[in-house]
């Protein structure tokens, strides 16, 4: 069974999904799995279908639309904190715990590609996470891995491109946007067909193609793999895409190497997007978080 219903966050309503197993009885408690989107997406962007198969497997299933995106409230439109969408997961897990299906002392967080970030920083330090699964990310350094990719060129235009929106947004209070994506060739902030193919294929009215500039601000800022080493006795399950070509799998075992244990990885042999839709990789990424939230919760 699922249910639509909203939580507060920091005064705004996130909008989400709550998935309760069928054959739940009327005083039982389930463990529960609290799960977002990547950068910029939406529930409707293939997490039902994750969410399809943890409840299926017995799990109580909150999915969720950060504020500012989807069906959630906040303006700007396509605003993107890490920090905010941390605030996000929090009260998700306060209000989930509340709710008389879900068992407060089994819950697991789920995340995927940017959230996939998110749950590894908050199995570090929310005391409620009983077990992670963090999938297509990896925890890694976003300034040291545009580095890589950009040069010191490329990192030097994207800080001169931040420091004159935030002048402009001081002077004038006018709010900048970039197209999270766009086909190859032209400006966005994942441009490439690969990319642009997914996040426009999918039947999501409430996702839209924009992303401040100032997130772009917050974005090179974020290190979510610096605190890897506290999520530990946590159990962390992490999932890669060998062919990845936005989470660099070198770097990420990097990070996954000073986590201690428990803890598992498992790389599949696809791209990035592969995991949201393509079989058998959708099916191997699902069951694995099903066995490793299983295990520990």
């Amino acid at each position: 069974m699922r249910r639509d219903i909203t939580f507060d966050s920091k005064g705004l309503r996130c909008a989400g999904w709550l998935y309760v197993p069928d054959d739940l009885k009327k005083s039982q408690r389930a463990p529960t799995i609290v799960m977002a989107h990547g950068f910029s997406a939406v529930k409707e962007q293939n997490l039902d279908d994750y969410a399809a198969r943890f409840v299926k497997a017995g799990f109580v299933t909150l999915v969720f639309d950060y504020r500012y995106l989807g069906a959630s409230e906040g303006e700007p439109r396509g605003q993107v904190f890490w920090y905010q969408q941390h605030e996000d997961y929090r009260n998700a897990i306060t209000w989930v715990s509340d709710q008389p299906e879900a068992d407060p002392d089994r819950i697991g967080i789920w995340g995927t590609s940017y959230s996939g970030a998110h749950a590894l920083y908050l199995g570090a330090y929310e005391i409620r996470v009983k077990a992670v699964v963090s999938q297509v990310h990896g925890g890694i350094n976003t300034w040291d891995a545009l580095e890589i990719i950009l040069k010191s060129e490329g990192i030097a235009l994207i800080r001169d491109m931040i420091n004159q929106d935030r002048i402009a947004r001081y002077k004038t209070g006018e709010i900048n946007y970039l197209p999270v994506t766009a086909p190859e060739g032209e400006e966005a902030f994942m441009p490439g067909n690969e990319a642009y193919e997914w996040f426009t294929r999918a039947d999501a009215p409430n996702w839209l193609n924009q992303v401040t500039m100032e997130s772009l601000e917050k974005f090179i800022e974020y290190d979510p793999g610096a605190s890897i080493h506290r999520i530990s006795p946590t159990p962390l399950l992490m999932i890669l895409a060998e062919k990845d070509t936005v989470i660099r799998l070198d770097m990420a075992k990097k990070v996954y190497e000073r986590a201690g244990e428990p803890k598992d990885l498992i790389v599949l042999p696809c791209k990035h997007f592969d995991v949201y839709y393509k079989e058998p990789y959708f099916s191997q990424a699902a069951d694995a978080a099903i066995q490793w939230f299983k295990k520990y919760l």
